[in-house]
Order: structure tokens, then C-alpha cells, then sequence
């Protein structure tokens, strides 16, 4: 009995190896920059509108930051993306990395909101490396894996950043609000710089042509804006319609990033410790639904999991509108499945529907036209917070869901062969 015992757990071991065997390499490192990054992004974050609003900033000036920088990401996601085509993914992505790392200096000395502003543009322009994380990691993924890979992403950073609201909100109890926020922004320079190290060890996934040139760079961004435009004329139509409800995506949920915790607060009566144990339960019910999340998608394919993403959307709404603290407890696990799924699935579908020689422009078109839908979502959810009423924004996301999931339903096919 106990050598059938001791069988079973080899069984079990050997099962567990075979199914997270690409768990290694680069993608490996990733998860470990990540999970650095993460738990303190999500410290700075956790009370941030609140941190500006103390430095004299209104919901529509938080607006304005959040879309001041979403504007900066744009404007470098071409030549972000031709440069990770052209030079390679792994020296964008380390020096970017440190120079990220350097801006958020400025949010912990900022002695106003105007100095927010200036360090959320120059972290806007430290995104030019994200079309080469976002190609690396698809480079990186075998694609029978891709589903489970990215859901494995959200958990592992789900777990990084679970303690994170928790430690934000003892240290607002300790320290107050703006000493507490600006330590935080401190420790998440630090961990950028760590993190941008720990990079330096990433392999080159594609053949770069030689030394970056400044000046080759600023003339080649005309260039750069028109081959990401053309690149949609060279891949399946199902990628530039799941592009389309992407954008739209990214403008409807940019709505609520500088009202919710103010919504909360203000008109809910949501404390600040309350809102930390309130992101703790996304994080837990994140981890508990990555693994089967991506065994969801990897088993009946990407388009069904990503509609429903978004009709969930509609079941959550009306528990934040309407909702108190039990409430908000109660629709966190629904915002975490939300999540997970239109992530994960989203992108394993881009890495499908995209070869490996154009995914860097790919990703620079959706990261360019995303932050600038993010950027007007952000905008217009601060202003309509502040001019018309507090709900608008929310009651607006049952206008922009429906063509969303018209799109996906009608247009978007998933290919019979997947691309490497």
C-alpha cells in the first residue's frame, strides 16, 4: 500500500512537471520581474487618487493625469514596436525598465499635483518598451500553452500583489495618507531598478540589426507609424476586429481608473482600510481562478471565455453603483474572473492570429491605440464624474458592452492553425 502510495505522488509530481515544464527561460525571468514590479506597483497604487487629491487635485485633474499619460505611451508604441522588431526585445525592455524606475523619484518629492502630472508624461514615454515585453512573452510561449501561460502571468502577480492593500493600508494607519503614499512610490524605484537588472539576464528572441541610433530613431518614426498601420493589411481580418473591441475596451474601463475609489469613498462611505480588504479579495480570487481560467480557454478556445468576460461585466456594475461594503466583497470575485479572462484570452489569441516576425509592430498598433482610448476614457470619466454626475460614468458602461461583444461574436474567428 504505501509503495502504490508513494507511486500515486510520483504520479501526481511527474503530472505537475509535464503540464508547467515551460515554465523556464525568459518566461521564467519575466514571472520574477513581475512579481518584484507588481507588490509594489500595487503599494504606490492602492491610494493614489487619494494621494493627488490631497495634493489639491480634482477627479477631473486625476483624469487628466491618468490621460496625460496614457497620450505619452501612445505616442512611442510605434516606434516601440519597430524597434523590437528591427533591434531586438531585450535592450528596450532593460534600459526602459531603469529609466521607469528613475521617474517615480519625482512622484515621491512631488509638493503638488503638477509634479504628478510631469512624472505620470515622462513614465507615459518609459513605455516605448512595451511592445517588445508584450512580443518577448509571446515569443516565449509554446502555443499549445499560450492560455494557461498568460493565466499563470495574472496569478503569479496576483499573489505578488495580495499583500500589497493590506500593507498600503497599515501604513496609511501608521503614517497618514501622503507620508505613506510617497515611501511606497520610493520602494517601487527601487524595485523597478532591480527588476531592470534582473532583465539584463533575458534572451533575444529575434535577430536585431545592430546598435540603436538616435537620430536613426527619430527619422525612422514616420516610417514605424506607417508599417504598424499596414501590418493589419497582413494578418487574419479576426485580428484587427478583436483589435477594434480591444480599443473599445480600453476606453470604457479607463473610465472608472480616476473615480472609483473616489465614488467609493465619497458617496458609498467606503473607509480606506475597507477598500484595502476589498483589493485583497481580488487578488485571492485571482489566484484561485488563474489556473482555471487558463485550462478554460487552452480546452474551448478563446472567443467564448472573452465574450462572457464582458457580459459579466453587466452583473458587476450594479453591486458598485448600488453597493456597501458587503456588497463590494461580494462582486470582487466576479471583477477577478472578468479580468483574468479577457486578458488571458485576448492575448493568447493575438499570439495565435499573429507570426512571431510581426508581433512587435502588432503590439506597438494595440498599445498606441489603446492608451489613446485610455487616455479619452480617462479624461471624459473624470469630467463627467465632476460636471454631470457621479453614476454617469458607471451607467455608461452598459452603452459601450454592447458593441464590444457584437464584435467579438460576429467577426472574430479563431484560426484552425495557430502561429508559432
Amino acid at each position: 500500500m504505501k509503495s502504490q502510495g508513494g507511486g500515486e505522488k510520483l504520479s501526481i509530481i511527474f503530472r505537475l512537471r509535464s503540464e508547467f515544464s515551460f515554465i523556464r527561460g525568459n518566461f521564467l525571468l519575466l514571472l520574477l520581474s513581475w512579481i518584484i514590479i507588481d507588490f509594489f506597483d500595487e503599494l504606490s497604487r492602492t491610494y493614489s487618487p487619494l494621494f493627488i487629491k490631497a495634493l489639491g487635485g480634482s477627479a477631473f485633474i486625476i483624469g487628466l493625469i491618468g490621460s496625460a499619460n496614457r497620450i505619452a505611451s501612445a505616442l512611442v508604441q510605434f516606434p516601440g514596436g519597430y524597434l523590437a522588431d528591427k533591434y531586438g526585445r531585450k535592450r528596450l525592455i532593460t534600459w526602459m525598465t531603469l529609466m521607469l524606475g528613475c521617474s517615480h523619484i519625482l512622484y515621491v518629492i512631488a509638493p503638488d499635483w503638477r509634479m504628478i502630472l510631469l512624472a505620470s508624461i515622462i513614465s507615459g514615454f518609459c513605455s516605448i518598451y512595451g511592445p517588445a515585453l508584450d512580443a518577448i512573452t509571446m515569443d516565449s510561449l509554446p502555443k499549445e500553452r499560450r492560455g494557461m501561460g498568460f493565466s499563470i502571468i495574472n496569478l503569479i502577480t496576483s499573489v505578488s500583489t495580495t499583500p500589497s492593500p493590506l500593507i498600503a493600508g497599515y501604513l496609511y494607519l501608521k503614517l497618514g495618507l501622503v507620508p505613506s503614499v510617497r515611501l511606497a512610490y520610493f520602494l517601487f524605484f527601487i524595485a523597478l531598478t532591480v527588476a531592470g537588472i534582473l532583465r539584463l539576464k533575458l534572451r533575444e528572441t529575434v535577430e536585431g540589426s545592430g546598435r540603436i541610433v538616435l537620430s536613426e530613431l527619430l527619422n525612422s518614426y514616420p516610417r514605424a507609424v506607417i508599417d504598424s498601420l499596414r501590418v493589419w493589411r497582413t494578418v487574419p481580418k479576426s485580428a484587427f476586429f478583436l483589435f477594434i473591441s480591444e480599443v473599445l475596451m480600453s476606453f470604457s474601463f479607463s473610465m472608472l481608473d480616476p473615480i472609483l475609489l473616489l465614488y467609493l469613498v465619497d458617496d458609498l462611505g467606503i473607509t480606506p482600510s475597507q477598500w484595502s480588504y476589498i483589493l485583497t479579495v481580488i487578488s485571492i480570487s485571482m489566484i484561485m481562478l488563474a489556473i482555471p481560467s487558463g485550462k478554460i480557454i487552452d480546452r474551448i478556445g478563446k472567443k467564448i471565455p472573452l465574450i462572457f468576460s464582458n457580459m459579466l461585466v453587466a452583473v458587476i456594475l450594479p453591486l458598485i453603483i448600488y453597493g456597501n461594503f458587503t456588497l463590494l466583497l461580494a462582486a470582487a470575485p466576479f471583477f477577478s474572473l472578468s479580468n483574468l479572462l479577457a486578458y488571458a484570452a485576448s492575448s493568447s489569441l493575438f499570439a495565435d492570429l499573429t507570426p512571431r516576425e510581426k508581433r512587435g509592430k502588432i503590439s506597438g498598433s494595440r498599445n498606441f491605440f489603446g492608451s489613446m482610448a485610455s487616455s479619452a476614457g480617462q479624461f471624459m470619466g473624470g469630467l463627467i464624474y465632476d460636471k454631470i454626475s457621479h453614476k454617469s460614468p458607471f451607467i455608461m458602461q452598459y452603452i459601450l458592452i454592447v458593441p464590444i461583444i457584437f464584435l467579438i461574436f460576429r467577426w472574430v474567428v479563431e484560426p484552425e492553425v495557430k502561429e508559432d
